[in-house]
C-alpha cells in the first residue's frame, strides 16, 4: 500500500472513528456516556488480554531472540525521561514538578496506543514479533521512577520536601496498569499456548470490539480536556507533537539495532512515541501533587494521543519501511 492509502486505512478504521465519535459527542454536548463501571471493566479486560497474549508468545520465544529487544526497550525507558525533563525545564521554562511530571508521562507508555498500532499493522498485513506486549510492561515503570527521582532530589534541595517513596512505589507497582500487564504476562508465560487455548475465545475474538467501546469513551474524556489547550501555550502543544516524532525515530533505530522485524520496530517506535495517561498520572498525583494536571494530562491525552492515533502510527510505519528498505 502507498502512504495515502495507509493513512486512509488508519483514519477510517473503527478504532479511530470511535475515538472521533466520542469527541464529537462531547463537543455537541450529547448525553452519551458509558457507565464508569463499564469503562473500568473494559480497561481491565484490555490490559489483561495484552499481558496474557504477550506471555503466551514469550513462552514460545527463545531468550536469545528476546533479550536484545528487552535491553533496547529498557534503555529507552531510562533515557527518554532525562532529555524530556531537560527540554521542559530549559526550553519550556517549567518548574521542577511540572517538568518531571511531563518527563514521567512521555517516558512511560500508552497501552491503548500499543493496541492501535497492532491493529494498524494487522490491517496493513505487516507481521511483528508476538512478545511485543512484554515490552509494554518493561517500558511502563522505569521512566516514571527516574522522573520522580529527579524531581525528588531537586525539590529536596530547594524546599526539603521529599516524596513519600513507599506510597509512590506502591502506587506504581500495585496500580491497575502494571499489575494487569505484568500479571498477565506471567500467567501467559506459565500457562503456555495449550493452557491459554480454553480462554482464548474470550480474550482474542472480542478484543477489537471492546477496544472500539473503550476508544469511544476515551474520545469523550479527551474532548473534555480541549478547553485546557488555551492554557497550555505554544510550548506544550509543540512538545506534545514534536517529542513523539523524536522518540519514535529513536525507537525505530533501537528496534533495528535490536534485530526486530519491520513491524516490531514500528511498534517499538510507537511505544517510545506514546505518553502514559493511566499509570503515570496515578504516580504523579501522589509524588508531585504540586504539578498541574492541565499540563501533563492535556499534553499526553489531548495532544499526543490523538496525534499518534491519526498521524503518528502511519508516519512511524512509513519511516520504518524506508529504514528497512521495504
Amino acid at each position: 500500500m502507498d502512504t495515502l492509502e495507509l493513512l486512509r486505512l488508519n483514519l477510517f478504521s473503527p478504532v479511530v472513528l470511535a475515538f472521533a465519535l466520542g469527541i464529537i459527542a462531547t463537543l455537541v454536548k450529547s448525553d452519551l456516556k458509558l457507565p464508569a463501571e463499564l469503562y473500568t471493566a473494559l480497561s481491565i479486560y484490555l490490559l489483561l488480554a495484552i499481558g496474557l497474549k504477550g506471555g503466551v508468545e514469550l513462552s514460545q520465544t527463545p531468550f536469545s531472540v528476546f533479550w536484545k529487544s528487552a535491553v533496547a526497550t529498557l534503555l529507552l525507558g531510562c533515557t527518554i525521561p532525562l532529555w524530556s525533563y531537560f527540554i521542559a525545564r530549559k526550553l519550556g521554562k517549567l518548574d521542577v514538578a511540572n517538568a518531571a511530571a511531563l518527563a514521567a508521562h512521555y517516558g512511560s507508555v500508552s497501552a491503548v496506543t500499543f493496541i492501535a498500532v497492532q491493529t494498524f499493522l494487522n490491517n496493513a498485513g505487516a507481521e511483528f514479533e508476538g512478545f511485543m506486549p512484554t515490552l509494554v510492561a518493561i517500558l511502563e515503570v522505569p521512566a516514571i521512577l527516574i522522573a520522580l527521582v529527579i524531581a525528588n532530589r531537586s525539590l529536596s534541595k530547594e524546599t526539603g520536601d521529599g516524596a513519600p517513596w513507599g506510597k509512590v512505589l506502591h502506587e506504581i507497582l500495585a496500580g491497575r496498569s502494571i499489575l494487569l500487564l505484568v500479571g498477565g504476562v506471567i500467567i501467559g508465560l506459565l500457562a503456555g499456548k495449550r493452557g491459554f487455548e480454553p480462554v482464548a475465545p474470550f480474550f482474542v475474538d472480542p478484543f477489537r470490539g471492546a477496544l472500539v467501546l473503550f476508544l469511544l469513551e476515551l474520545g469523550m474524556v479527551t474532548a473534555r480536556r480541549f478547553s485546557d489547550l488555551r492554557k497550555s501555550g505554544l510550548f506544550l502543544i509543540s512538545f506534545g507533537i514534536l517529542m513523539p516524532v523524536l522518540h519514535g525515530v529513536i525507537g525505530l533505530f533501537a528496534g533495528r539495532l535490536a534485530g526486530l522485524s519491520l513491524g516490531g520496530a514500528t511498534i517499538l517506535a510507537v511505544l517510545a512515541a506514546s505518553a502514559s495517561y493511566i499509570a503515570a498520572p496515578a504516580a504523579v498525583r501522589i509524588a508531585l501533587p504540586q504539578a498541574n494536571p492541565s499540563y501533563y494530562l492535556t499534553a499526553s491525552l489531548a495532544i499526543t494521543f490523538p496525534f499518534n492515533l491519526t498521524v503518528g502510527i502511519p508516519l512511524m510505519y512509513e519511516l520504518a519501511k524506508r529504514l528497512y528498505g521495504a
